[in-house]
């Protein structure tokens, strides 16, 4: 049935009845009010535009680069059969387009895994994550290695073909990592009292690599920011002197100076 539609005079006042209502109610409390002209949209401004472009990249930050992994199997192209610390072992040995060697670990971290037996024994190889990164409905191997001065090295492996490839190679000394959908997010302190550096590394098809795509320096969230010491009641006891508390930060207030375990679940577990 088709719907029943008023008369012309009908309808014209009805519109007018809620235009009146709509215009009387514009100054009326929680009517419409005006937030005041909107500002105007300016475009960029050039600065030094006679400036020649630079040619090249000032530092190497190691970007982009990617290593086959010598020696490695990925049956089935399940990274969870991997054994993590056979695959540090063989990341020793792999060579990347702009080098001919070992990397950026240092001669005493190369020993220790060198040494490593399992990643129960006292090695440098932390317990693996495993994460779709790429987006091709399979998971990469993500493995932190403890480095000097409590810095960390983030690496991660890409299963390709039958074969492993590093698309990720960075250290830093973190506050913490994390995996969030599928970018690797690395947090460390800066030199700037209450603020730190965050950076998200992301994967790039072009360059089929991992890339650092935002890289921000941003507020100390307040839940890490240090506690004000706390001072004994002053009503201490007769003859004993009321020192202050000394008290201990907490986990996170001491992140910056030590690793802390990504929020994922580890090895095997999703």
């Amino acid at each position: 049935m088709r719907p029943h539609r008023a008369p012309a005079a009908t309808r014209t006042a009805v519109f007018a009845v809620a235009a009146l209502a709509l215009l009387s109610g514009c100054g009326a409390a929680g009517g419409l009010k005006s937030a005041g002209d909107a500002p105007s949209a300016v475009e960029p401004r050039s600065l030094w535009p006679d400036l020649p472009p630079a040619s090249s990249a000032p530092y190497d930050y190691g970007e982009g680069e990617t290593a086959r992994i010598p020696g490695v199997r990925v049956t089935g192209g399940d990274v969870r059969r991997l054994d993590p610390v056979a695959v540090a072992q063989a990341d020793l040995k792999a060579k990347t387009d702009r080098d001919s060697g070992l990397d950026e670990l240092p001669d005493a971290t190369i020993r220790q895994i060198e040494a490593c037996r399992t990643a129960a024994d006292d090695c440098p190889v932390l317990p693996p994550y495993y994460r779709d990164l790429n987006g091709d409905g399979r998971d990469e191997l993500v493995l932190g290695i403890r480095m000097p001065d409590r810095q960390l090295a983030v690496r991660v492996y890409m299963p390709d073909e039958d074969r492993l490839t590093r698309i990720m190679s960075t250290y830093d000394a973190v506050i913490s990592v994390e995996l969030a959908g599928r970018d690797v997010i690395m947090r460390a302190p800066s030199v700037i009292p209450g603020y730190e550096y965050r950076t998200a590394w992301s994967w790039d098809d072009r360059q089929r690599a991992m890339l650092p795509t935002r890289d921000e320096i941003l507020r100390t969230p307040e839940h890490r920011k240090a506690p004000k010491p706390k001072r004994t009641p002053t009503s201490a006891p007769s003859g004993t002197p009321a020192g202050p508390a000394t008290g201990t930060p907490s986990a996170d207030e001491s992140a910056g100076s030590s690793p802390r375990t990504p929020p994922e679940s580890p090895a095997g577990t999703r």
